[in-house]
């Protein structure tokens, strides 16, 4: 699924946050802050150069036995790979909302600017401590769809799918 951006829509009314569809009692909500998630782009690097030592390796075999058509196959991937290492390292930074609730931390919502997040962590701070407050309506412009955020691990790469609001469910490719 390809990612895309799209408006969220962020509310506090009547003691209660609404963030899209989902509900959290001014009242329960113990922490507000931020994360962000960014490229580990030492990952990126590491799995760029074995992969493409392994490119050239198996391109100088390819070639020698095969001639220059296995040659020219074994450029085209590590151009391939040269593209992808160049789209890994410049995704930019998510910038999340975390809430804490009743002993339970969740992610409420993405987006590809930090000025929208801490802006959102002022307003609901703000509504905590005055929950009668009037109604506030925040639109997130730059919230994250879709399969944004690439992990990065020891040995595996895994992908975090998320619709821009709620929890990030994990998952391999």
């Amino acid at each position: 699924m390809a990612a895309e951006n799209s408006t969220v829509q962020v509310r506090v009314q009547e003691g209660v946050l609404w963030v899209e569809g989902e509900a959290y009692p001014l009242r329960n909500i113990s922490h507000v802050g931020q994360r962000v998630l960014e490229v580990n782009k030492g990952a990126a690097w590491k799995q760029f150069i074995r992969r493409a030592l392994l490119c050239i390796v198996l391109g100088a075999i390819a070639a020698a036995i095969f001639g220059k058509v296995a040659g020219v196959l074994a450029v085209i991937v590590f151009g391939l790979l040269v593209w992808q290492l160049v789209r890994v390292i410049n995704r930019p930074p998510v910038y999340g909302l975390v809430l804490n609730t009743s002993g339970t931390q969740r992610d409420a919502v993405w987006s590809l600017d930090q000025a929208e997040i801490q802006n959102l962590v002022y307003e609901i701070t703000k509504a905590i401590g005055k929950p009668d407050s009037a109604p506030v309506t925040i639109n997130i412009k730059e919230a994250v769809l879709g399969d944004q955020i690439k992990q990065y691990g020891a040995g595996a790469i895994g992908i975090a799918e998320h619709s821009g609001s709620g929890d990030i469910r994990g998952g391999g490719r």
